[in-house]
């Protein structure tokens, strides 16, 4: 499985499948992880069910619920626009040109490093 993007801030340009109201489950429980009583306390942690697909998403990024709300919301569609077109969505295929450009910036980095390292072992020889 590929990952996908998280709700990045990229997604006007991004063609998604629209989710009906209809189709979802919510549920507010008790996040897990750091912030002690203010965790331990509230349900604001939001599951999100989109019925049809079975896709479950979980978001506690927030202490606001409406935040994670909309944040799970944005998730979740991409999931499931992932899900029913597979390798022609435009969350596979930003996903896939984010991968490639860090491995583009890795190799520069790397040839950088092989120059630089020549350029100092050259330095070296011309003091000897």
């Amino acid at each position: 499985s590929v990952p996908l993007l998280q709700a990045e801030r990229k997604r006007n340009s991004l063609n998604l499948l629209e989710l009906s109201e209809a189709e979802l489950e919510e549920q507010f429980v008790r996040g897990d992880g750091p912030g002690g009583q203010a965790t331990n306390k509230t349900n604001n942690c939001v599951v999100l069910k989109h019925i049809p697909s079975g896709i479950v998403v979980k978001c506690h990024q927030t202490r606001s619920v409406e935040k994670n709300r909309k944040i799970a919301r944005e998730i979740l569609q991409e999931k499931v626009d992932f899900f029913y077109k597979g390798k022609d969505s435009d969350v596979f295929k930003e996903k896939k040109a984010s991968e490639k450009q860090k491995q583009e910036k890795k190799r520069r980095a790397k040839e950088n490093l092989e120059r630089k390292k020549l350029f100092k072992e050259m330095q070296q020889l011309d003091k000897e």
